[in-house]
């Protein structure tokens, strides 16, 4: 894409209040660009509980859990000192992100971009601390497996708890999920943090963006900047993972009725009354004949990983 598309370049309104999944204009701006921006999809009580939540996270975090492994480190940019840059497994650590997972919005969006087969993966916080943000190169998080030709997407859905401004917003190069891979290397490697053909993508609380794995972006290092916590929920096709993993069917098993026991715990949930639910129903090989309830809720990778 140009510079000059990129500077003429309108979002969708995409607002959650309004609708209960993305339009099919929507999808196709997805599809077509690597992300959508949707406002208002996690707002009252439920806003100020997942605050509430990640914010104990981010104080266990920065009072020392560092023997834990699921909290991880990087170095500040101010003070050089080790900083909190994010938290893995994240549902299985609060129940309130146990309820986000059912949200009604996100599932039935899911669904329209994946199919019905689609399998919750990664669940993680990341974010940028006070005066210490700490910059993301440009990156893709992961590649589409080679041989695959599936057209569903993979993508992340990442809810914003704080206001990202220019100082610590997501910055992406739309269309930059279909470049080849001579295309995409080439730009990681300039050097800096350059914005060319990039747009910036403040956000507020609540606030979510659908990211495509191999769309490029980044975000640069703060500058007197308040703390960002953003938390990602991956999701994926459950036939490609099938056909390429990298998990394994066990896992897309044991994930499937983690799903279903979250949508279940939404359903239970006094801030949720009066949604309507997300009915998850997979299909074919993945139809679930007798669900299990979860006998934990962090299923971790490496344990899980196709030899």
């Amino acid at each position: 894409m140009s510079e000059v598309d990129v500077n003429q370049m309108e979002l969708p309104v995409v607002d959650a209040r309004t609708q209960d999944r993305i339009t099919d204009e929507q999808a196709q701006f997805f599809l077509d660009n690597g992300f959508l921006v949707i406002r208002n999809v996690v707002v009252g009580e439920e806003l100020s509980l997942i605050q509430a939540e990640m914010m104990k996270l981010y104080e266990k975090g920065v009072n020392g859990a560092s023997d834990d492994n699921d909290f991880m480190y990087g170095k500040g940019v101010k003070s050089g000192q080790s900083v909190l840059k994010r938290v893995e497994y994240v549902i299985d650590k609060s129940d309130p992100m146990k309820v986000l997972l059912g949200h009604p919005f996100i599932l039935r969006s899911v669904e329209k971009l994946q199919g019905p087969n689609f399998i919750p993966t990664w669940d993680s916080m990341v974010l940028k601390a006070p005066n210490e943000g700490i910059v993301v190169p440009w990156h893709r998080d992961a590649a589409v497996p080679d041989g695959c030709e599936d057209k569903h997407p993979i993508f992340n859905v990442d809810f914003y708890l704080d206001q990202a401004d220019l100082s610590t917003c997501l910055w992406v190069i739309p269309g930059s999920n279909k470049w080849s891979k001579e295309a995409y290397e080439e730009r990681c490697k300039r050097p800096g943090f350059s914005t060319e053909e990039a747009i910036p993508v403040p956000m507020q609380p609540g606030d979510v963006i659908f990211h495509d794995i191999e769309v490029l972006h980044g975000s640069p290092d703060g500058d007197g900047n308040p703390l960002r916590r953003t938390v990602y929920y991956e999701f994926r096709p459950g036939e490609i993972e099938a056909g390429f993993g990298p998990h394994t069917l066990e896992y897309l098993s044991l994930k499937q009725n983690m799903l279903l026991d979250c949508i279940e715990r939404r359903k239970q949930a006094a801030y949720t009354q009066g949604e309507n639910a997300y009915a998850y129903r997979p299909n074919g090989g993945f139809a679930i004949r007798e669900p299990k309830k979860p006998q934990q809720y962090r299923y971790a990778h490496e344990q899980y990983w196709r030899r």
